[in-house]
């Protein structure tokens, strides 16, 4: 077989591969379904990400899917888990230790894992999965540095096996409708984005109170969040990064801010802070039963805390970052983020060869914030102004549930059928590597403030499968004559 033909044998497994996570068995190279009547699954790690997918497959999607093991690091989660998916009715899973993942795969023969562990782990488990047979879902981000993609890409080469990242913003309602806008061309190419994102002091801080403030577990905002933001844009764009320029470091969530609060500094965490009165930003991690079952009756497994203190001097993430990026089809963005705003959501806008594409969503209008209303339409503005003629507001898709409807939508598509999407929004390992990557070269550039080569931190990427664009050979307006008397 010649070097093209292989490719396109690779895009078709691949397509089939993402399309058989949605179907009711796994769909085998003969086009025969597994004898067994519903698709197997395992999850590794059963912390409050996992309960999105165990809420699909023990509830609306039970007829075709099962959960046979999960496994994590904490005892007392994976004991949890197992009476949390009992109770629904579902049969009860195997919990295992992390230490017996093989041993897991062996005796439960799952098809699919489902990782949804700390971030800087997902590399470990899915290249296990995938050497031990097994198709993996992940949650995003895929991995947290340039290496760990590496070994996924090279795992997913050696073993035929593929990877399905959940990027449920790719599928929320007023999201594809920007990306159904651009695919219509009605702005042309995109030349350039300005994108800001902004995390509010309630979902802001709990990055800094969580694992994920140290970069080690996280890769950082860069990857532990705004890998949502730039695989959207490299989506919407159907483009792939090629260059990162980046400023980043850590403002807000600081001693020196506690002080200014009127606080004597910092403390381990809120539970048994002494200053907890006086601190807007302490956090009762008693006050919520699902948190509390997860984490704090579970700490003398591992003694994780759930609620740091978000002063704490050894936080070793960004709160304040802005990225340059350039594509291979000429466009450039600029993306900045803040962990520290009074309300919470982004606006965005494309500027293109026929017009200018803006978008906003305010996820929580104040810091106290109420809970999302992006599905509803006075949370949601989208308008196009043309190059020639008058703007005009779009009347907004809307959805119900979770990110704006979004997770509904995807969740059907893993674990129920899998149509024809013309907007090509399930996600592999591609787009998990092209996403991550900005990030990752993000990061880079906080540390050496030199410019990062997409190119130069991967070998053996090639570009996801992505929905048709406009053609660039379009005709353009042409430019307005101006007499300068």
């Amino acid at each position: 077989m010649d070097e093209a033909s292989q490719d396109r044998a690779a895009a078709v497994n691949r397509r089939t591969v993402l399309k058989a996570a949605g179907a009711a068995g796994l769909l085998l190279a003969t086009g025969a379904y597994a004898a067994t009547p519903r698709t197997r699954y395992a999850i590794v790690g059963v912390g409050s990400r996992a309960r999105m997918f165990t809420a699909a497959i023990t509830g609306k999607y039970r007829d075709r899917n099962e959960i046979v093991a999960v496994c994590d690091t904490n005892q007392g989660r994976g004991a949890l888990a197992t009476r949390l998916i009992a109770a629904t009715g579902a049969s009860e899973p195997r919990a295992y230790a992390a230490a017996d993942f093989e041993r897991m795969i062996r005796e439960t023969k799952p098809q699919y894992v489902i990782v949804t562990t700390t971030d800087a782990a997902h590399d470990d488990y899915i290249v296990r999965a995938l050497e031990a047979g097994c198709d993996v879902v992940t949650e995003k981000p895929m991995t947290t540095t340039a290496a760990k993609a590496q070994r996924i890409l090279d795992a997913v080469k050696r073993t035929g096996r593929h990877v399905r990242v959940t990027f449920n913003y790719r599928y929320s309602p007023p999201r594809t409708q920007v990306k159904d806008i651009l695919m219509s061309g009605e702005i042309g190419d995109v030349l350039s984005v300005d994108f800001t994102w902004l995390l509010n002091t309630v979902h802001g801080a709990d990055y800094f109170r969580r694992w994920h403030s140290d970069k080690a577990n996280s890769g950082g905002l860069m990857i532990h969040k705004s890998t949502h933001h730039f695989d959207l844009v490299n989506w919407w764009l159907g483009a792939q990064p090629e260059q990162v320029h980046a400023f980043g470091s850590r403002q807000f969530y600081t001693p020196a801010t506690a002080r200014r609060m009127g606080l004597q500094s910092h403390h381990e965490r809120c539970l048994t802070c002494p200053e907890k009165a006086k601190c807007s930003f302490y956090f009762d991690l008693a006050a919520d039963p699902g948190l509390k079952a997860l984490y704090l009756d579970n700490e003398k497994h591992d003694g994780y805390f759930r609620d740091q203190c978000v002063w704490r001097p050894e936080i070793n993430i960004e709160d304040t970052m802005n990225v340059m990026v350039r594509y291979d089809n000429g466009a450039q963005l600029n993306y900045a983020l803040s962990a520290y705003d009074a309300w919470e959501g982004y606006h965005i806008a494309f500027n293109g060869t026929k017009g200018r594409l803006e978008h906003r969503i305010v996820e929580q209008a104040g810091a106290a914030g109420a809970s999302e209303v992006q599905s509803k339409s006075a949370g949601v503005s989208t308008r196009i102004i043309p190059l020639r003629g008058a703007p005009r507001d779009i009347e907004p898709w809307t959805g119900t549930g979770s990110h704006g409807g979004g997770d509904d939508v995807m969740l059907g598509e893993i674990f129920g059928d899998a149509p024809v999407d013309k907007y090509r929004r399930a996600a592999d390992e591609r787009a998990g590597a092209w996403s991550i990557l900005v990030g990752a070269a993000a990061n880079q550039c906080f540390e050496t403030g030199r410019t990062v080569r997409i190119g130069d931190m991967v070998t053996g990427l090639t570009a996801p499968d992505v929905a048709p664009m406009p053609d660039r050979t379009a005709a353009v307006p042409m430019p307005l004559r101006v007499r300068i008397p």
